[in-house]
């Protein structure tokens, strides 16, 4: 989730630059005898046109965080109903729900470290509204098997790619497959608006409830001056500015190459590291991560210890798994539920445990990526 910022640059700021020299607006609205551009409209239809052709609706918001939230709304989950996503998460997730009032409920992970299919089956009741599969740290989750779930019992699925765009399930990116798919353009992420985020809706008719509600209720009649306009539902702000809109559009014409250089460094990796105590995490047959985090399993806490402190001299470092655990384990977050921590949960923190995760790094040299494979291969536990 690193990469987009390492390759910002004159283009960027030329896109920033440039919103000044054409009229000065920042509201993504109106204003039109003043602008060139709509540039957050611009960037939606062309994160639409790469990522979500068969979707119906991409709209760009504050944060990937809003975008989560912007859907179950859409939905109009609330108080009395139950929403269930997985015990590796980052926290963000488990706050939009709460944020509606909904039940939140925590399934275990499989060995893609994302939502079991079995423990979500064994949750579903029939208060349960949505189903929020996380595709956690680049790698999908088995959406085969959740979608064939959500269909069985009429729940919609809100597919979160925030830490995975450019991920594909076979053929199809993820946050393409369910009822919505939400994306994450904040600072650590694979494209960058420094905060910001996507949504995509397979429904016309909810997304266009995603895009009311994300702009005070607007329903932006065509042809009424905004000030004329009415509100089709209470609505909130989480619009995106036109500087961010500008920046995204830059971003995205280089993610081919932070996507193949990324996967460059990642299966170095992969196929260097042959220590009989690492053993990798698990991506379905026929998936694709998007290569910006390497995740490996190690049983023996000696020899973990070990590989960590490599990491770390070295400057590679650890993300999340285990430096920012207690941000992406539903086990730490006793202030969100004092009985948080279900056999789900404690299985999945028992997983977590034996984890570690580096960043992919592109300012990296491939190279630095092979000494590190030989540096974990010699190390002994």
């Amino acid at each position: 989730m690193l990469p987009g910022f390492e390759v910002i640059g004159r283009e960027e700021k030329r896109a920033i630059s440039r919103i000044f020299e054409e009229g000065s607006v920042f509201f993504a609205h109106g204003f039109d005898k003043k602008r060139k551009h709509f540039h957050v409209r611009e960037f939606e239809s062309k994160l639409k046109s790469v990522f979500a052709e068969k979707m119906s609706d991409s709209l760009c918001v504050s944060s990937g965080t809003a975008a989560i939230k912007i859907a179950l709304k859409a939905l109009n989950i609330g108080p009395g109903d139950e929403v269930i996503t997985q015990s590796f998460n980052f926290i963000a997730t488990v706050e939009a729900i709460v944020d509606t009032g909904a039940k939140l409920v925590l399934t275990d992970i499989d060995d893609t470290l994302n939502m079991s299919p079995e423990s979500l089956n064994g949750l579903i009741s029939h208060k349960t509204k949505a189903i929020i599969p996380v595709h956690m740290l680049g790698v999908p989750a088995d959406m085969q098997s959740i979608m064939k779930i959500g269909r069985n019992h009429t729940i919609p699925i809100i597919e979160d790619a925030c830490e995975a765009i450019g991920a594909k399930v076979k053929d199809c990116y993820v946050g393409s497959l369910g009822d919505f798919g939400i994306y994450s353009f904040d600072f650590g992420k694979m494209i960058t608006t420094g905060e910001g985020g996507a949504i995509f809706s397979k429904s016309q008719t909810l997304g266009k409830k995603a895009r009311m509600y994300h702009d005070h209720g607007h329903k932006n009649i065509r042809g009424v001056p905004r000030g004329q306009d009415t509100a089709g539902m209470v609505g909130f702000n989480y619009r995106m500015t036109e500087f961010s809109g500008a920046f995204g559009k830059e971003q995205l014409r280089k993610f081919p190459i932070i996507l193949e250089k990324s996967k460059e460094r990642y299966v170095t990796l992969l196929e260097n590291i042959c220590h009989e105590g690492v053993k990798f995490r698990n991506i379905n047959l026929g998936n694709r991560p998007n290569y910006d985090t390497f995740v490996i399993v190690i049983e023996n806490a000696s020899l973990r210890k070990k590989v960590i402190e490599i990491l770390n001299k070295s400057s590679f470092g650890t993300k999340n798994l285990p430096d920012a655990f207690n941000w992406h384990c539903a086990y730490f977050w006793k202030h969100v539920d004092k009985n948080i921590r279900t056999k789900e949960v404690k299985d999945t923190y028992k997983k977590l445990l034996t984890c570690v995760a580096t960043p992919i790094l592109i300012s990296r040299a491939n190279n630095d990526y092979k000494n590190l494979a030989k540096e974990i291969n010699a190390c002994k536990g």
